[in-house]
């Protein structure tokens, strides 16, 4: 009876801790944000301006939805791209253009903590079928990588 009462606790235990993050999907990565979404979309946009990423647009999710009546947290996306990088997966396999360029999202989870997430390079290049741009994926998830933890540090 001990050992069930045990692995009854672990297993709630581990409800509750999986409870605390968001729910991730394959290939999507997300960070913790101290900031709130404005901000933290503030200072990706701010790094990648700096670094010379073409910005597309942003794109607010709630005021959107606020405008036919609809409430939403807060959700706001970045659409951003980098020729020098994404044309590379084109190159190889054209139906990439359908998640590139970029997307970054920052939102609002239910307990009101922050999340940035965007596309893995990796997974879109398996999505595709891409296999011969492997330094290109490097490059792309090492800078992702690094631009997010800018947006998201305190």
């Amino acid at each position: 009876m001990k050992k069930i009462l045990i692995a009854l606790f672990c297993g709630l235990v581990g409800i509750s801790a999986a409870m605390a993050e968001p729910l991730l999907e394959k290939g999507l990565i997300s960070k913790k944000s101290p900031h709130s979404v404005t901000v933290t979309l503030d200072r990706l946009e701010q790094v990648l301006r700096g670094k010379g990423v073409t910005i597309v647009t942003r794109w607010s999710h709630d005021a959107g939805a606020a405008k036919v009546g609809i409430s939403l947290r807060p959700t706001e996306l970045l659409l951003f791209g980098n020729p020098k990088l994404g044309s590379h997966f084109f190159t190889s396999q054209q139906t990439a253009g359908i998640d590139l360029p970029m997307k970054a999202l920052a939102w609002q989870d239910e307990h009101g903590q922050v999340w940035l997430s965007y596309n893995d390079p990796a997974y879109i290049a398996g999505r595709h079928g891409i296999k011969d741009r492997g330094k290109i994926m490097q490059k792309m998830t090492g800078a992702l990588d690094k631009f997010s933890a800018i947006a998201v540090a305190p």
